[in-house]
């Protein structure tokens, strides 16, 4: 049995998690936190604290995790430097899954990018679409940016460098390195991606298109037992579903 805290546990994601975890026998709800509760006083019997509030909350919420040796699952997106390099660090003391998304699919749609990058090599222009709901504060989304960072890797780029955010007027010729990123938002759209690589005659298309939730909660859930016991280090979903 793996006890969890679930950290944000009114919000959108912490209510899919709330209602997800019922359906998972191995998993127990040990504490449940909001905005204003102490985290620390619900620590003592919980094996993994999931993270779902705000990246303002997450840095504090894993140094206490750090304190008192629990493993954490991060599911917050639009961390500052600052905050990436405090967790990085942190992740040398407790067991730490930090994933851009939880979905099974998604990461399966990373893992794709990566080889579809590898295999059609340079000749493709790169193009990354995504749209969330109108209440999203973050842009681009943690999922598209983290797929910019595969394209990069794949072609040996800096992504600061090469990363378009849309294009408004007279901006000349698309370059052949640029990655482009567009946001859209409205409605109440969970979460969609797709990775354009287009050449000259042809074009392929990957999307994921989420309609639920769940999925992610679901898969944070997976993760949360995953972690649970393991070395202390920094993982993500690829490591929870064996890709890697």
């Amino acid at each position: 049995m793996t006890k969890i805290i679930i950290a944000g546990c009114k919000g959108r994601m912490g209510q899919a998690l709330l209602r997800c975890a019922d359906t998972m026998p191995a998993i127990a709800v040990s504490g449940r936190i909001g905005a204003g509760d102490d985290l620390g006083a619900a620590l003592g019997p919980a094996d993994v604290v999931i993270d779902f509030t705000s990246h303002e909350s997450t840095v504090p919420f894993a140094r206490l995790c750090a304190e008192r040796q629990k493993a954490i699952v991060i599911g917050t997106t639009g961390h500052t430097d600052a905050e990436r390099k405090a967790l990085a660090a942190l992740a040398a003391q407790i067991p730490m899954v930090w994933s851009a998304n939880y979905s099974t699919g998604v990461n399966t749609l990373f893992w794709l990018t990566r080889k579809a990058a590898e295999i059609l090599g340079p000749g493709f222009d790169l193009e990354i679409l995504e749209m969330h709901h109108r209440l999203k504060k973050d842009a681009p989304s943690g999922t598209a940016d983290k797929l910019a960072q595969i394209l990069a890797e794949a072609r040996s780029q800096s992504l600061e460098q090469t990363a378009r955010h849309g294009r408004h007027g007279l901006v000349g010729e698309r370059t052949a390195t640029e990655i482009g990123i567009h946001s859209m938002r409205g409605g109440d759209v969970v979460g969609e991606h797709t990775v354009i690589f287009a050449a000259l005659g042809e074009r392929l298309e990957l999307t994921h298109k989420a309609s639920s939730r769940d999925t992610f909660a679901l898969g944070a859930l997976r993760a949360a037992q995953w972690v649970a016991g393991k070395k202390p280090g920094l993982y993500d979903m690829q490591d929870v579903l064996g890709l890697k």
